[in-house]
């Protein structure tokens, strides 16, 4: 059978495999960064009208990019809603930007660490993904001047806002450094920011898209993790000279984005009951947060160092003693725990062991100590085993 080329370069998702195996009721999981199930808003359909069945627009429901665009303006981002494309998820939009930008051999730069399923679509377009180490409060600068200096990538992928999967919130002088070296360089930005709102200290600098004065940009956020994922609701937005190749790329991926979702989207966003659920998301994710916390220093202070998260949905755990953690996972998932191994957010996988990232919000509180006891059981044995 003659497949593309590209299918060659096509890797599964450690994480919905992940997923998978952790549907058994009994399984513990840290695995995936889903929302809390009680956190899941109760929505209405009745005053949906009938014509929200019908074929719409590829950029979007008009009054939705208006609310989207108001918001971004809010934070600073210079847009209007002719800048703004509702896409499936912020998900799309990285699908939409690889090809855009990527063909086989393309440079990129990217966090390292940095999202998976990110790093699962520009591989399969062929990038060649440079990287960039993280530091506590966003990317080593010299580092990524030496980067920019030496290649000539058609976009950098940031994270700044609790980043997937380090949990780093870039400071606001690292972002206005990253502005100015994008501005210097002509670099195009992608901007990524899921968790922006899930804030546990109030904290929330201003987006870089905001600070840039040359470079291209887009800018893309979501409903999935402030509403229901199901909606399967996204947004970008562009600097107007990637705007209408983006829109093209959009109409011949999927025509337009579900109009049921854009409208309950637009119910929320916006509005003081969406403000209120906000609140209430953030008092009980920093609830769970701060549980987890606890639970780690019980079970993990002698087996790794972490930071505590200011907001997202994730711990990142370095091993004091490294080893590769996807070895664990056959035993973990033996013993009734799932969790996500930390190579898989890089590039060079085999290049970074020692880490874990664990979710904290969607774990039962009344199995979260068992969970972790068993999970820091895993890796001392596994520990035991690779000293002897």
């Amino acid at each position: 059978m003659a497949f593309s080329e590209r299918v060659s370069r096509l890797k599964s998702s450690l994480i919905r495999e992940i997923l998978a195996a952790a549907q058994r009721p009994q399984v513990m999981s840290f695995a995936g960064g889903l929302p809390a199930e009680a956190m899941l808003p109760n929505v209405e359909w009745a005053d949906m009208p009938l014509s929200m069945g019908q074929y719409g627009m590829s950029e979007g429901e008009p009054a939705l990019r208006e609310v989207l665009a108001a918001q971004a303006r809010a934070l600073g981002v210079p847009c209007e809603a002719s800048q703004v494309l509702v896409v499936s998820g912020s998900q799309q939009t990285l699908d939409l930007a690889a090809k855009l930008y990527i063909d086989k051999g393309t440079e990129i730069l990217l966090e390292a660490p940095t999202y998976l399923a990110a790093l699962q679509i520009f591989q399969l377009f062929g990038a060649d993904c440079i990287t960039v180490p993280q530091e506590a409060d966003g990317p080593d600068l010299a580092q990524l001047r030496a980067r920019l200096e030496k290649h000539k990538p058609a976009f950098i992928y940031l994270i700044p806002t609790f980043q997937n999967p380090s949990a780093v919130r870039y400071s606001d002088a690292k972002r206005e450094a990253v502005a100015a070296l994008l501005d210097e360089f002509g670099v195009t930005l992608i901007e990524d920011e899921p968790y922006r709102e899930l804030t546990f200290d109030g904290g929330s600098a201003t987006p870089i898209v905001s600070r840039l004065k040359k470079a291209s940009w887009i800018y893309t956020g979501t409903v999935s993790k402030t509403l229901l994922p199901g909606l399967r609701v996204g947004y970008l937005i562009a600097s107007p000279d990637l705007f209408p190749h983006l829109l093209k790329l959009k109409q011949s991926a999927d025509l337009h984005t579900n109009r049921v979702g854009q409208w309950q989207a637009l119910q929320w966003i916006g509005t003081e009951k969406f403000q209120h659920h906000l609140v209430e998301l953030r008092d009980f994710y920093r609830g769970r947060r701060d549980a987890f916390q606890c639970a780690l220093e019980t079970h993990f202070s002698d087996l790794a160092d972490w930071n505590v998260p200011q907001g997202g949905l994730f711990f990142w755990l370095t091993l004091k003693q490294p080893l590769d953690t996807r070895t664990l996972l056959k035993a973990a998932l033996a013993n009734d725990v799932a969790f996500m191994p930390g190579e898989p957010f890089f590039p060079e996988p085999d290049e970074h062991h020692g880490h874990l990232r664990l979710n904290f919000s969607h774990i039962d509180p009344a199995r979260l100590d068992e969970g972790l006891k068993r999970l820091a059981a895993v890796v001392r044995d596994a520990q035991r085993a690779e000293a002897a």
